[in-house]
């Protein structure tokens, strides 16, 4: 069976869960888009010499804790894509509720010794605490500079990261000092998706909360404060974007212009550096597959430079 069929599967047999259609259907309709990051644990596992079957239960947990932190997520968000606006808040906080009880239900009935068991529900606990509190200083706090913008993106997305890959080597049968060396690897992990989202949110059609007045992500931090030609107009743009597509087209030209996507992308390879040093350093079974999961969130940037690369062949060639 198809790994997330047998994770619904799974997931339809949970004790007060089974019964509640709602939260039943949320949780198919999810898996069956074949979330990427419900998969960081099985590979994790596959590294340290586990495999598919003793992961399982991992990747559960990380399915319960992602789709509970996004309902809340787009609660704080006001995302208007989000679950509570077609069920309401109290009933999605409800199912948050639940979903979070179910991750560490799902560690307690695992196969784990006691030992790794116990590690395994403090990390997620951990995770949920830090995650709310990343969430809280998101929505209500003013990011005025760098400092300000690491300070919540850790709290926020490290934790969730770095959890699922030490958990994914948990129930892989990785010892404690290895399992904390994946689990830093997952924190610059977590900091590496923030990036990137940020990118790919800003860059967006049509302008997503990411532009509202109270937030910052990083490509907008430094457009809207680091001295460039460009930046008192950007600050003038922003509050249209949502209503304009015209001021957003020119705010989203003068991120790419001011060097703004360029940091990004600067910050974001510079994190893959540190992170196969690091990676060189740890003793697994299979380093290849750790090396591919920080592959794959740069690899766009990679054909990016080709692409450029050929434009530029292809205009000297004319010239």
């Amino acid at each position: 069976m198809e790994i997330y069929k047998q994770l619904i599967d799974k997931f339809s047999n949970l004790p007060h869960l089974k019964e509640w259609n709602e939260v039943q259907s949320l949780f198919q309709r999810v898996a069956l888009s074949k979330p990427a990051h419900w998969l960081l644990p099985v590979r994790v596992c596959e590294s340290v010499g586990g495999d598919q079957i003793q992961a399982l239960p991992a990747m559960l947990v990380v399915a319960c804790a992602h789709i509970g932190i996004v309902l809340v997520d787009d609660m704080l968000d006001a995302d208007e894509r989000g679950e509570y606006r077609k069920l309401g808040e109290p009933a999605v906080a409800n199912m948050a509720s639940a979903l979070q009880s179910a991750a560490l239900r799902v560690i307690a009935d695992s196969e784990l010794n006691s030992t790794a068991k116990l590690s395994a529900m403090e990390v997620v606990n951990e995770m949920f605490f830090a995650t709310t509190i990343g969430q809280y200083w998101d929505v209500n706090s003013i990011i005025k500079d760098e400092d300000d913008y690491w300070k919540i993106a850790k709290a926020k997305s490290s934790p969730f990261f770095s959890t699922s890959l030490q958990l994914g080597a948990l129930f892989g049968g990785a010892d404690h000092q290895l399992a904390l060396q994946i689990k830093e690897l997952g924190n610059i992990y977590g900091e590496m998706v923030q990036i990137h989202d940020d990118v790919h949110d800003t860059l967006e059609n049509s302008a997503t909360p990411d532009w509202d007045a109270n937030r910052a992500p990083l490509p907008i931090l430094f457009a809207s404060t680091v001295d460039h030609p460009k930046r008192n107009r950007f600050n003038e743009l922003r509050p249209f974007v949502k209503t304009s597509s015209k001021s957003l087209e020119e705010a989203q030209e003068i991120l790419i212009q001011s060097g703004a996507i360029s940091f990004c992308i600067y910050q974001l390879l510079g994190r893959y550096e540190i992170v196969k040093e690091k990676i060189l350093e740890i003793k697994i079974e299979r380093r290849n597959i750790l090396e591919k999961i920080f592959d794959e969130i740069v690899s766009p940037v990679h054909k990016l430079f080709k692409e450029i690369d050929s434009t530029s062949a292809v205009q000297a060639d004319t010239v």
